[in-house]
């Protein structure tokens, strides 16, 4: 999502939502590989700094949109919505507008990482969020999907996404991926970002680094006529020169008048059969670990931590297939 991402999983699926089974091969040699990586760098590294575990603390009520505020349909159900299964390709009226909700969405994050400080609650940046973006006339998108409370997610340290605002407090040493997405004259625009707050330790802010790194190298394969599955391959690559596990529960989609559609965007080695097309915009936004890509989500069926409390990071562009390559739109 930004974005509130697509989830995949062999197991558990939200409800109202499908269910997709994805299959993996694992490479004895590679493991061994990271596992070598991972115990030089923590030889050479200064220690990673312990945390408090997160824990779900007080969540504000839901704030208000203006009336005259164009909604997307989903708002007035609390079922997640299917993902659907058309692509999403764009005239030239719809890039204009598609251009439009993006470039908003990423001045709406940029506005966000300026709050990021210790002693700031992810709360008062969905405050800050909701605010900008009614301000420009358009409706947070993540507000009311399948019932999520909150205009933004906020996703601290060993937090992987979807993570709700609530009271707690920025600690010096954490990171947080804030997710935007806006709904603007019937289009979305999905983006996100970690930021460092305070005294990052250098093993969380390289994990950071090489997770930017990471969606870098997945856009710069992206043009019309380029097979989805070079994405996942060339983000897999980067992220195992640094012993990191990519996250394969969470995708990118296909993003426009429809928040989440086909087609699905694998961050990790796989299979998956067809080809971009020109006009076509859609998210790619990988999730990378220090540990363990095992997840485990909380009772409000949102929050989604590393099953061994390890860090994760996350960014996210929405981009826009040209004859040549790949435009982001939520560049700033």
């Amino acid at each position: 999502m930004a974005s509130i991402a697509a989830s995949i999983s062999s197991g558990n699926n939200f409800d109202g939502g499908k269910r997709f089974i994805v299959l993996a091969k694992r490479l004895s040699g590679l493991e061994e590989a990271i596992r070598i990586r991972r115990e030089r760098e923590q030889k050479t590294s200064s220690p990673i700094k312990r945390r408090t575990p997160l824990r779900r603390l007080k969540v504000s009520p839901r704030l208000p949109v203006p009336d005259d505020i164009l909604k997307p349909p989903y708002v007035s159900s609390k079922l997640l919505p299917e993902i659907s299964s058309e692509f999403q390709i764009h005239d030239e009226e719809g890039i204009a507008h598609m251009r439009a909700a993006c470039q908003l969405a990423a001045r709406v994050l940029e506005h966000a990482g300026t709050l990021v400080r210790p002693s700031v609650t992810t709360n008062e940046i969905d405050k800050a969020v909701h605010q900008m973006i009614i301000d420009n006339g358009a409706y947070p998108s993540p507000l009311g999907y399948g019932g999520f409370p909150k205009s933004v997610c906020t996703s601290v340290n060993e937090c992987m996404c979807h993570g709700i605002p609530d009271s707690r407090q920025l600690q010096d040493g954490d990171i947080i991926n804030i997710d935007v997405t806006v709904y603007l004259n019937g289009y979305h625009g999905d983006t996100s970002k970690t930021f460092l707050c305070g005294n990052v330790d250098d093993a969380t802010k390289r994990l950071v680094k090489v997770t930017e790194e990471c969606l870098e190298r997945g856009i710069a394969v992206c043009k019309d006529g380029a097979l989805f599955r070079k994405i996942g391959k060339r983000i897999s690559e980067h992220a195992e020169k640094f012993g990191y596990g990519v996250v394969e529960r969470f995708v990118g989609h296909g993003v426009g008048t429809v928040f989440h559609s086909e087609p699905l965007i694998f961050h990790h080695r796989n299979e998956k059969p067809g080809s971009m097309v020109k006009g076509q915009t859609f998210t790619i936004e990988p999730i990378l670990t220090l540990g363990t890509t095992e997840c485990i989500t909380w009772e409000d069926n949102w929050t989604t931590l590393t099953k061994d409390g390890s860090p994760a990071a996350q960014f996210e562009h929405t981009i826009l297939i040209t004859a040549t390559g790949a435009e982001i739109l939520t560049k700033c």
